[in-house]
């Protein structure tokens, strides 16, 4: 591995400069929003012999260390003999808030480019000019300082040094990180049927730069066979960073445990789990505000220390790790956990960290995503997950709070809140007597009006808190984001509930996004154990032709599952019909086959009809309920209920597509049997039908799409927590006639087909 350390001017100067608090009470969006406009506006006024976005790029050795360091510079002026490097900095606080002397962040950046252009040409000094504008009014402040060749140098030399520690144990890390890649093997004795394989289509993936889409059934170990080939990519010196990315926190821990395993046959690694703010914030309100929260206070100041503190002592950075040391060194563990996100070897996170574009992990260059891998755990859940990260809606109501609320506080607040609740009256007059109704474009109106809306919040929030103003205005932003989104995939909507009315902006086909927030990683491999139909996800999770596609057999024998079909009706209109026969056969199948079971229902509300009857019917029997928003311990408790091997049969009753259908793992003796009862399809809704004619017009089944196909995956994975290990033993019994048409058997396993209809 060279010692060149290749570095951004930004990067640099940020770490050396970093202070100050994290403060999210309110920061105006315009900076990021219009910083590049107000670029292009200065660039503008260059004159003819100037020269803008000008690259520069210098060595600087430190001991046995050569740092590659390289930038644009905004511009780079001519006037008078003088030399000038021009930094512009779009700004929403006003200008005198900078002070006499701007920042030094800013003029630390101007003064590296500054340097290196005077050493390339030779000159012994230079001027650095900083240009603010506010970006609100586009008013300017000049601040320009001479500078000579040597005192730059010495500055430059200082902020080097200063970032030395801190590159020298990440270089000193990943060579060591890269040795133990190479000498690493699989950390299992032997490779289980289909393991091999699935490994070496990730490595081919990753050495190729492709794309994979894999189907792999449930127990393979589809985790360390994904995570194990792309470690020995990162030997190779093809990765540098690996994201495994899951929609649940019992999937994090698998992957944290897979990374443990290498780690205990000799892999240097360190990996950060990412844990949403709300989970991990000590204190007992969310708010990010310096003069209420210590570790958002100064955070700034530091967290240099604290990176380096807990990457010079821990490989393991997870939830508990990351606690310990945010605590120790007063910073906001949530915040922490990003920061890390940067310097670790593999990230294990939410999928929205990559591909919502309202959250994204933003400071990654484009030369970082091209040695980066994506691994997309449970992928099939993407497919709404993208839907709702790339859709977004406003109520008519929180307006109408807002405008009363600012009634004889502010006028301007008062004006544009009202503005928009007319807008909100109208539309609900134009929708007639339709509950639901689609638009065919946007009223340009109201994306004025909700500017001018968020340009007034923003002057008012800059100087005072008002929480529902604060909240509102985020909603707004986050709506004018997907606003500049919209294209053929979206369908635009009203909806009428009671007094009020929602306009949402809804992303049928999330699969132009994903691919393009997807865009620029060396490789990306969705997997999931219910990938099925694979067409169907590669096309509407943004794949393209030349994607690879993996499906791998089942390892496990047809004579370790007996599969029966109960063909009865679960459609709405038959359910409480069908009811009593649903309750004498779970009881039963229990009697005849004593065991551990769990049942799973399309709905809670049927969950709880049958459960009820079943109580009345049975009483002595031992049931577990799943309870509506259970917290995380009381799902630990519920599952430690199945234990090997118990006394008495349980039965526990749970939602399809629920917290207990996908990701939990009960292996041996603590499952014996799983019922799903119905073919698990969404229920009938102006949404899923938006998706039916949407795909019906681009010549897919529409219905397939909307209904069938996610549907299925639900019924697919709850029955795949029956057969863990090549030892697990059980029953599954399907409950509903559909079972026995055509099209739902093409998408039951192969291990699935020999059934009896009982």
């Amino acid at each position: 591995m060279s010692n060149t350390i290749q570095l951004a001017v930004r990067t640099l100067v940020e770490h050396v400069y970093s202070s100050g608090s994290i403060d999210s009470r309110f920061r105006s969006q315009s900076t990021m929003l219009e910083g590049t406009r107000i670029h292009q506006k200065i660039q503008l006024t260059y004159q003819e012999s100037d020269q803008k976005e000008v690259y520069l790029r210098a060595d600087f050795p430190v001991k046995d260390l050569i740092f590659s360091i390289d930038g644009r510079c905004d511009g780079l002026l001519f006037r008078n003999g003088e030399v000038i490097i021009d930094e512009i900095k779009s700004t929403s606080q006003h200008l005198e808030h900078l002070g006499d002397d701007g920042l030094s962040v800013h003029w630390a950046q101007a003064k590296m480019y500054a340097y290196i252009y005077a050493k390339d040409h030779q000159l012994q000094e230079i001027f650095v000019q900083l240009t603010y504008v506010q970006a609100e009014s586009d008013e300017k402040r000049l601040l320009k300082k001479c500078f000579f060749i040597a005192e730059l140098e010495g500055f430059v030399q200082e902020v080097v040094e200063t970032y030395y520690p801190y590159a020298k144990l990440l270089h000193d890390h990943r060579k060591e990180r890269n040795e133990s890649s190479k000498q690493l093997v699989f950390p299992f004795d032997t490779y289980r049927s289909g393991q091999r394989k699935l490994a070496g289509s990730v490595y081919k993936t990753i050495s190729e730069k492709k794309s994979l889409f894999v189907k792999a059934p449930t127990g393979i170990g589809k985790t360390i066979s994904t995570l194990f080939p792309a470690v020995k990519a990162m030997g190779e010196g093809n990765l540098n960073r690996i994201f495994y990315l899951t929609a649940k926190t019992i999937t994090r821990t698998t992957a944290e445990e897979a990374v443990g395993r290498m780690q205990s046959c000799g892999l240097c690694l360190k990996y950060v789990t990412i844990t949403a703010k709300d989970k991990v914030c000590f204190k007992d309100e969310t708010k990010c505000q310096k003069d209420y929260c210590e570790f958002a206070d100064g955070y700034y100041d530091r967290i240099n220390e604290a990176i380096l503190d807990i990457a010079a002592n821990e490989n393991c950075m997870k939830r508990e790790v990351i606690e310990n040391y945010a605590r120790k060194h007063t910073v906001c563990p949530f915040e922490f956990s990003i920061d890390l996100a940067y310097t670790a070897d593999a990230v294990i996170c939410d999928y929205n960290y990559i591909f919502d574009p309202r959250v994204s992990l933003k400071r990654l260059f484009e030369e970082q995503k091209k040695s980066t891998l994506l691994l997309i755990d449970e992928a099939h859940n993407l497919v709404d997950r993208g839907r709702e990260m790339f859709s977004a809606s406003l109520n008519k109501e929180l307006f109408l709070q807002l405008k009363k609320e600012f009634k004889s506080v502010n006028k301007g607040i008062y004006d544009s809140a009202s503005q928009i609740n007319s807008w909100f009256i109208s539309l609900k007059k134009n929708g007639g007597e339709l509950n639901e109704f689609t638009l065919d474009q946007l009223d340009e109106e109201l994306i004025l009006l909700l500017n001018q809306f968020k340009e007034g919040a923003e002057i008012v929030l800059l100087k005072e808190t008002f929480p529902n103003l604060l909240e509102l205005y985020f909603q707004v932003n986050s709506f004018l984001k997907i606003v500049d989104l919209l294209d053929e995939h979206y369908v635009i909507f009203g909806e009428k509930n009671k007094n009020d009315i929602t306009l949402k902006l809804f992303c049928i086909d999330p699969s132009k996004l994903l691919q393009k927030m997807g865009k620029g990683y060396r490789s990306k491999v969705f997997f999931s154990a219910t990938l099925a139909p694979l067409s169907y996800y590669q096309d509407i999770l943004g794949g393209q032709d030349e994607d690879y596609l993996l499906s791998i057999p089942s390892p496990f024998k047809e004579e370790q599952t007996d599969i029966f079909i109960k063909p009865l009706s679960t459609r709405y209109r038959d359910r409480e019909r069908t009811k009593p026969a649903i309750v004498t056969m779970i009881h039963s199948l229990v009697q005849n086959r004593p065991g551990n079971y769990l049942t799973f229902f399309p709905s809670y509300q049927y969950l709880l009809a049958v459960y009820d009857e079943f109580i009345k019917q049975y009483p002595g029997t031992n049931t577990l309920l799943q309870g509506a928003g259970m917290s995380e311990e009381e799902r630990e408790e519920f599952l430690k209920k199945f234990k090997p091997n118990q006394p008495e049969t349980l039965i526990g009753f749970a939602v399809l597509g629920g917290v207990f259908s996908e990701g939990v793992d009960l292996k041996g003796d603590r499952l014996n049997g799983v019922v799903v009862v119905g073919v698990g399809l969404p229920q009938l809704c102006y949404e899923r039908n938006l998706i039916k004619d949407h795909f019906t017009k681009k010549e897919r089944n529409g219905y397939d799409y909307a209904y069938v196909f996610p549907g299925m995956n639900k019924v697919l994975q709850a029955g795949g927590r029956l057969i863990r290990s090549e030892e697990d033993h059980g029953t599954i019994v399907l409950v509903d006639d559909r079972f026995l048409q055509r099209q739902y058997q093409d998408l039951l396993p192969q291990e699935w087909r020999s059934f009896v209809v009982i």
